[in-house]
């Protein structure tokens, strides 16, 4: 297929036809201050392909993969080892060629497996139902609150300051249309207090555990205080790994949880796809968005799969759908189904170990440092430390000496003028001690 492939000539023939005197006219309602003129990219003109090759491999590698230096970032998105068995199922001809069963009698293979990994998730996260998958996690969340919006027939949502700041942007997107959203002050490495902010028209209150900062939260007292007013809780949960060591978020009373599951099975992939999972009660399912598989027998007594619960955005009128971003990221949630399986529950618990004990460690190392405290008093695989300097301008200077040491606080709250030395460290079980020393070395004589 060529790139382009309109000439001067079709183009004139299109706009002729629809009115418009140039292309430019075709983007008129796009303001202005977002709009970057052609002038501004420094682009060659045509070339061959052997040359477009050349020049696009010069850029990528100025890339510096994850693997290839100590890595040190989370905040949302985490490095695991993905075992090479799990890429290499994945690409068995079976799985390439299935996607979303809109016909289930003639997707058996797909409804099982869907089956499966609802059942991991459900165990995972201490619920009573899981779909089949949604966007990712962000997106997730946002349908989670739409859902408890649906439910309680309330309009406000209020919003944890530990909550991931995109997660947080997304619900914003999504839900503020449907109502109140409100955000709780951002408490670095503390637990803010709900109650006055739940009413009798608060819908659902949003918490993250651990939290942006890595802080560990007892989500029992929110979920009574929520559930006392009426209100439901959304856990939410952006490092699933956690939950191989802390009590599922449906044991200390959430409603609803909402995760992302890239950490199983899905590597960083310069930022997806990735695998949003969501539970919920069983008394909720009518509300749930996405999808649902289910197992059942035929006439003949044989077990077979089905869609139990299929998007409805497809079959009925708008204004009665549950979801408006119902993907089931299928291969995703297949990696993260075939990674779980390989684990087992032994072996997901000693990951999620190897990863606390990794972090602890570094936490003690990090801190030890003179000017650096460390935020975060509990924490699973990722922490926050406060610096002495600016953290951006000592993660830059760490970059400089091929060592990735963590993601800047203003990098995800640019407006926080008191976050600015913050630093948000993730240590998974692929930081090795040569990594860990590194890191501690360098920031020693940064500082």
């Amino acid at each position: 297929m060529r790139y382009l492939p309109l000439t001067g000539d079709d183009r004139a023939a299109m706009l002729a036809k629809i009115g418009a005197p140039n292309i430019d006219a075709l983007f008129r309602d796009v303001p202005s201050a977002a709009v970057v003129s052609r002038s501004a990219f420094d682009l060659p003109d045509t070339q061959g392909e052997l040359e477009v090759e050349r020049g696009l491999s010069r850029i990528a590698a100025r890339n510096v993969a994850a693997g290839s230096v100590p890595f040190f970032c989370g905040a949302g998105a985490y490095r695991h080892h993905v075992p090479a068995a799990v890429d290499h199922l994945i690409q068995r001809s079976e799985f390439l060629t299935s996607y979303t069963p809109y016909q289930p009698e003639i997707a058996q293979g797909t409804l099982q497996y869907l089956f499966e990994f609802q059942t991991q998730v459900a165990l995972l996260t201490g619920m009573e139902v899981a779909n089949a998958s949604l966007y990712d996690g962000s997106t997730a969340t946002a349908e989670a609150v739409l859902m408890a919006q649906r439910l309680t027939k309330r309009p406000k949502a209020v919003l944890s300051g530990g909550l991931h700041p995109h997660y947080a942007e997304t619900v914003e997107t999504l839900a503020s249309l449907s109502g109140e959203v409100v955000r709780a002050p951002i408490t670095p490495g503390k637990a803010e207090d709900f109650a006055a902010q739940i009413d009798n028209q608060t819908a659902c209150v949003v918490v993250q555990s651990p939290d942006a900062f890595g802080l560990i939260r007892d989500l029992r007292p929110i979920a009574e205080a929520a559930h006392a007013k009426g209100a439901l809780l959304i856990a939410v949960v952006t490092e699933v790994v956690s939950l191989g060591l802390l009590e599922p978020p449906g044991h200390q009373g959430a409603d609803i949880v909402a995760a992302e599951g890239q950490s199983i099975g899905n590597g960083l992939n310069f930022g997806g796809p990735y695998v949003g999972l969501f539970a919920t009660r069983e008394k909720f399912i009518r509300q749930m968005p996405g999808r649902l598989s289910g197992e059942t027998v035929d006439a003949n007594g044989k077990r077979g799969f089905v869609l139990t619960l299929s998007t409805r955005e497809q079959h009925i009128r708008r204004e009665k759908a549950t979801s408006n971003i119902c993907t089931n990221s299928g291969l995703c949630c297949l990696a993260f189904t075939i990674h779980l399986s390989l684990l087992g529950e032994e072996g997901f618990v000693r990951l999620a170990r190897a990863n606390h004990a990794r972090a602890s460690a570094l936490a003690d190392r990090l801190s030890n440092i003179k000017g650096v405290e460390l935020v975060t008093p509990n924490f699973f695989n990722e922490f926050t430390i406060r610096l002495p300097k600016p953290a951006t301008s000592i993660v830059d200077a760490l970059a400089d000496k091929r060592i990735i040491a963590g993601v800047p606080a203003p990098r995800l709250w640019p407006q926080e003028r008191d976050l600015r030395d913050l630093l948000i460290v993730a240590a998974t079980e692929t930081a090795s001690d040569e990594d860990c020393d590194a890191l501690v070395k360098a920031l020693s004589e940064v500082l």
